[in-house]
């Protein structure tokens, strides 16, 4: 049964939250705070406790400094309950380490299926990530589950034309990881789909522009490919062709847009052989069929280990299709990336 606690100062919205527990199987409300001291308090006192709820903006305590004071004595997974209005708090949330967050929805009267959809399932890969740092002593992945040649950073730059990143729940704080590393001139694009709604993005890609050295971007349509750093807006699948970035709003892939799939594919379809494509973090299995195509083409796949990852869904399922080359840490993955594109 997952224990959870619900934070936020607003009596409708807990009461929105709490029901959706309710009728959530294996869930149960561990118990409710109305602000970010209580929630310390709480955390503090329940150390059964599975996850936290949190909303961003409350009185007495506010939601970031609430987490990060958590963080020091708790590792506990966090998801932040976010208005479009806290993109930028919530940014630093997730670099502080929560482990995702839940937009709230724009009509609290009609929530629609697909945010129930979304919540749920981002409970359950939250949850997933306190069972797993309790057990992953005890589970093994195979250090090269495709059983190709490993090939060093070397070797893949002398016919590289661009690298090609994926990510979902815990991508933010990995990709900042990863960027921060790269020099400010790059030797060719890095283009990256990470599931975040619309707007979000605008504010994770001006952030991750502020803190790393390359010039950084979100991404818009028909834009000509440079040797700098992509991200994919919300609500818009992205893909290369002719050299340029295009954006559309086709049906969702795996129950979100942007999606990895289409840009992996497509990358494959232009660069051929002389492509990487990373996965990191992330729940579901987005990303894997592009690896797929990545690895048929003839270019090179390296997915993030179990250890490393805040959700191990999307690489475990490219490793376990059989189209992986390597598994790293996101500390090897940061070394090899920065070493790609110098």
């Amino acid at each position: 049964m997952i224990r959870i606690l619900v934070v936020d100062d607003s009596a409708f919205m807990r009461k929105v939250v709490t029901d959706l527990i309710a009728k959530m199987p294996g869930t149960e409300l561990a118990g409710i705070a109305r602000n970010g001291q209580a929630a310390v308090d709480f955390v503090k006192a329940d150390s059964e406790l599975d996850l936290v709820l949190m909303d961003v903006e409350m009185p007495l305590l506010n939601g970031l400094e609430a987490l990060k004071q958590i963080k020091q004595f708790s590792s506990v997974p966090v998801v932040m309950l976010s208005a479009l209005t806290n993109q930028e708090v919530t940014i630093e949330a997730l670099e502080s380490g929560a482990t995702d967050f839940v937009e709230k929805p724009t009509n609290i009267m009609a929530i629609k299926d697909d945010w129930i959809r979304e919540f749920f399932a981002k409970i359950k890969a939250a949850s997933r990530q306190q069972r797993r740092s309790l057990s992953r002593r005890r589970e093994v992945v195979a250090p090269n589950p495709n059983n190709g040649q490993v090939k060093s950073s070397l070797e893949l730059r002398r016919n590289l034309k661009a690298v090609v990143i994926g990510s979902s729940t815990g991508g933010p704080r990995a990709l900042l990881h990863l960027i921060t590393a790269l020099p400010a001139r790059l030797s060719v694009p890095v283009i990256i789909v990470q599931h975040m709604p619309k707007g979000f993005t605008k504010t994770f890609a001006e952030r991750m522009d502020a803190e790393a050295k390359p010039k950084v971007s979100e991404a818009s349509d028909g834009m000509l490919l440079q040797n700098e750093v992509y991200l994919a807006p919300g609500d818009y699948h992205m893909v290369i062709k002719d050299g340029r970035l295009y954006l559309n709003q086709e049906p969702k892939m795996h129950g979100t847009r942007p999606a990895v799939d289409p840009l992996f594919n497509s990358a494959a379809a232009y660069y051929g052989g002389n492509l990487v494509g990373i996965i990191l973090t992330g729940m579901g299995k987005d990303g894997a069929e592009g690896m797929g195509e990545i690895l048929a083409k003839g270019g090179y796949t390296i997915a993030q280990d179990k250890d490393s990852c805040v959700v191990f869904g999307m690489p475990r399922s490219a490793i376990e299709k059989g189209v992986v080359n390597e598994v790293l840490s996101l500390d090897q993955i940061r070394v090899k990336l920065e070493e790609l594109v110098r």
